[in-house]
């Protein structure tokens, strides 16, 4: 896959265009979402094409109770494929013998972001054995966001596919409204704690 080619051909292509293009690829496709600020953007770009798409959700147990009424609005609005993902350790658990969550600056955080984001995500990924994989990636949230594209290849092969990539944080906004969508921006990942962290999935 000439991925620079693809990325030239798509620099202007709108956010439904790249969605068409990759489920005109007639890969095995998957879609990961947080329910945080923005996210309904990608979840309406895909599934307004194809419902059938399964909407994966690391679902750590620390988000806000913000963040679990809005993702429950989305997935009744969209009637999602949704497939939820836990860790093996509840986070009533961990906080309750585990210390809770550590310092993003303590090197228990590492071990914390593996329970809590990475092994689920493995898991999801094992399991549904995606061949593409729609993201909500934008360009200018954190520095190695800046060096993918649109189009990218993960390490193991996934076409990752950020149709918002290019997507300031207004024409975001703009897009939510044009199409009526709900937003939440009352929204904490602990595993990343800082807005330009990566907590490690996009780094595979």
């Amino acid at each position: 896959m000439d991925l620079q080619a693809i990325n030239q051909e798509l620099a202007s292509a709108s956010p439904a265009e790249i969605v068409k293009w990759a489920l005109g690829l007639g890969k095995k496709s998957i879609l990961t979402t947080n329910f945080g600020p923005g996210e309904a953007s990608i979840i309406h770009a895909v599934v307004e094409q194809d419902p059938s798409v399964p909407v994966v959700w690391i679902d750590s147990g620390y988000a806000l109770k913000a963040t679990y009424q809005f993702a429950d609005k989305v997935i009744k609005r969209f009637d999602l494929n949704l497939d939820v993902y836990t860790p093996k350790v509840s986070a009533a658990r961990r906080d309750a013998v585990m210390g809770g969550i550590p310092m993003v600056d303590e090197p228990e955080h590492a071990e914390f972001t593996e329970q809590f984001k990475l092994e689920p995500f493995n898991r999801a990924m094992s399991e549904h054995k995606p061949e593409v994989w729609f993201t909500n990636l934008r360009k200018h949230q954190t520095a190695l966001r800046q060096t993918l594209d649109i189009v990218s290849m993960s390490s193991d092969g996934v076409i990752k596919v950020s149709p918002f990539f290019h997507y300031s944080d207004e024409a975001l906004a703009d897009y939510l409204q044009e199409n009526d969508l709900p937003n939440e921006e009352n929204y904490y990942d602990p595993t990343k704690a800082l807005a330009n962290r990566e907590c490690g999935l996009h780094t595979r």
